[in-house]
């Protein structure tokens, strides 16, 4: 059994979105000079919102819609704790991510009735998108033909979040105000406007990343099924030094051990190992985050 195919590549594809899109949103909150470790509960309320969209109205589209407006609901919460109350934002965002938990497993009860995680075959998820131009490439078309259109808006928003930032006068002042708050708060920059529409576009993104986990990867809502994505997608955010494309790349290493981990699991390496591998990696990112600007810093000093 051959491990690393084009069908490895496309589940990359497929897995790292979620972790991608979230962690766009939370590269806008750190360009404003927030620490958000709210993206695992924003997006877990996404995710579940998805699902009861689709229960309610039997359309996937508005499914993705209540779970984009319930997920920001959520972002603008943490900014106004954050901004407004001035609380810790590692405090306010464990508490968002608790709150979320709690929330979707009694949300569950009341909704489906059910505990644990809600399937029904019924349901219809986001459609599958091919691309008639390179469908038919071989590993090309197999990579990115048939994903949903969250897989496709993914690439695009790299680049609008890109040209926003760096080609955008807003993203000028999202970026001065990230770097030091006072100082673009002088030059007349509304400093808690920029800071509440970068959290604003974080809750967009997150709830877009938790329904490409509920509605399009699979169509259920399991309890906790986020899995820690939120946290990973914040180590993407680190790795990736809040830089859009620097953002893909990781997100790409992060998608790859998902999909890896799915892959050797075929094979007979232990399930609780294999598991391991996405958290595994995001250890050793976590590592060389931490080891590179102490290289680069004795590097300064030499």
């Amino acid at each position: 059994m051959t491990i690393f195919d084009a069908a490895l590549l496309a589940s990359t594809v497929r897995l790292f979105t979620p972790i991608l899109l979230a962690a766009l949103g939370g590269m806008f909150t750190a360009r404003a000079g927030i620490f958000n470790v709210a993206l695992e509960g924003m997006m877990l309320v996404g995710s579940f919102f998805a699902v009861a969209g689709v229960f309610w109205t039997g359309n996937p589209y508005l499914g993705l819609l209540l779970a984009v407006a319930a997920a920001t609901l959520i972002a603008l919460l943490f900014g106004y704790f954050v901004i407004e109350i001035k609380g810790d934002a590692v405090i306010i965002g464990l508490a968002i991510n608790i709150f979320a938990l709690g929330f979707t497993t009694y949300a569950m009860r009341l909704v489906f009735g059910v505990t644990g995680g809600y399937y029904d075959p019924s349901l219809e998820g986001l459609p599958d998108i091919s691309l008639p131009i390179i469908r038919d490439i071989p590993v090309l078309g197999t990579m990115f033909s048939d994903h949903s259109i969250l897989v496709y808006g993914a690439f695009v928003i790299v680049v609008l979040a890109y040209l926003f930032l760096f080609h955008h006068p807003f993203g000028l002042h999202l970026r001065a105000v990230g770097e030091n708050s006072e100082a673009a708060g002088s030059l007349g920059i509304r400093v808690k406007r920029v800071q509440y529409v970068s959290v604003a576009l974080c809750g967009i993104l997150c709830g877009l990343a938790g329904a490409q986990l509920s509605i399009s990867l699979v169509t259920q809502f399991v309890e906790g099924m986020t899995a820690g994505r939120g946290f990973i997608a914040l180590v993407a955010v680190m790795f990736g030094q809040a830089h859009p494309i620097k953002i893909l790349g990781a997100s790409l290493l992060f998608g790859l051990a998902y999909a890896a981990s799915l892959r050797l699991q075929g094979i007979g390496i232990p399930t609780q190992f294999v598991a391991m591998l996405p958290y595994v990696a995001t250890l050793v990112v976590l590592i060389v985050t931490r080891i590179r600007p102490q290289r680069q810093s004795v590097k300064e000093q030499s």
